[in-house]
């Protein structure tokens, strides 16, 4: 609007800077609406899809999660899986295991393997294979070969996902059980929809330019501006969850400040531009 001088007639007619931010408002309320739905709906659903695969995916069978061809750790560490190839019906071709417990460390090799669910367990089934064994504590190696191996495979159900993350709880949850992670993704979630409405009012006290100047820093101070505006909701979120400030302190010190610089940018603006069209008009009027 600068730039095709339709501001020049706005505030040729005597108009301020003030009288625009009801239209932008009026223009922009859907924006700052789907931001809104965006991060107290959409963002802990995502969070929440993704939290749950990522359970389902760790409470596999160690050697469900082995991918063929690569050597892989089991989920406790003490396991470490390598298959030729691997499939849900016809199990594992060329298995090897290396099984560290204690002062105990055995090596299996097996030419085929397979999963089967007894008395609540998941065993593995290793069939024509051998296992080697050596014990620290008694300085022994043992050798051993056979025809069917079983053993207990281990269930991470330890990693199972009790209680989502704060960022994968929905609003209303984190409203109902107030803590300091819960807080601190309440103001973040807060943060951005009041940051959308910031940002509105300040990109009318920064968009003001001079179509005859080549360059426009004005464009530079507004990306360097949201930049660090959506950085200090970051930092919000963990002076919050570690208890530094209190949710509404921080609501008020970030985001009151942002509102206090655009009124004042705009009121700044509002003054140039009638200092400026009153000269102009003074000096068009002087005999």
């Amino acid at each position: 609007m600068y730039r095709d001088s339709e501001m020049a007639i706005w505030f040729s007619s005597g108009v301020p800077l003030s009288r625009f931010v009801r239209p932008v408002l009026r223009a922009g309320w859907p924006v700052i609406a789907l931001t809104l739905v965006l991060v107290s709906v959409i963002w802990p659903w995502a969070n929440a899809q993704i939290a749950q695969l990522k359970s389902q995916y760790q409470q596999r069978s160690d050697l469900l999660r082995v991918s063929p061809g690569s050597f892989q750790s089991s989920a406790d560490g003490n396991r470490v899986f390598f298959v030729e190839r691997a499939g849900e019906q016809e199990g594992a071709k060329h298995v090897f295991l290396l099984d560290k417990q204690e002062q105990r460390e055995a090596v299996t090799t097996a030419r085929s393997g397979r999963l089967i669910s007894q008395n609540g367990e998941r065993q593995l089934i290793l069939e024509t294979g051998q296992r080697n064994e050596q014990n620290a504590a008694t300085q022994t190696f043992t050798r051993m070969t056979f025809e069917h191996y079983a053993m207990t495979v281990n269930l991470d159900k330890s990693a199972a996902l009790d209680t989502p993350p704060p960022k994968a709880t929905p609003t209303l949850t984190l409203l109902s059980t107030p803590s300091a992670a819960n807080e601190g993704e309440l103001t973040w979630r807060l943060g951005l929809v009041l940051a959308a409405a910031n940002l509105l009012l300040l990109g009318i006290a920064t968009a003001a330019t001079n179509p005859r100047r080549a360059s426009n820093w004005n464009l530079v101070f507004a990306l360097l501006g949201f930049v660090i505006y959506y950085n200090m909701v970051n930092l919000s979120q963990a002076w919050v969850a570690s208890q530094r400030l209190s949710m509404g302190a921080s609501l008020l010190l970030i985001h009151g400040s942002a509102l206090l610089l655009a009124v004042l940018l705009i009121a700044w603006r509002d003054h140039g531009a009638v200092a400026t069209w009153r000269e102009a008009w003074l000096r068009r009027s002087a005999p």
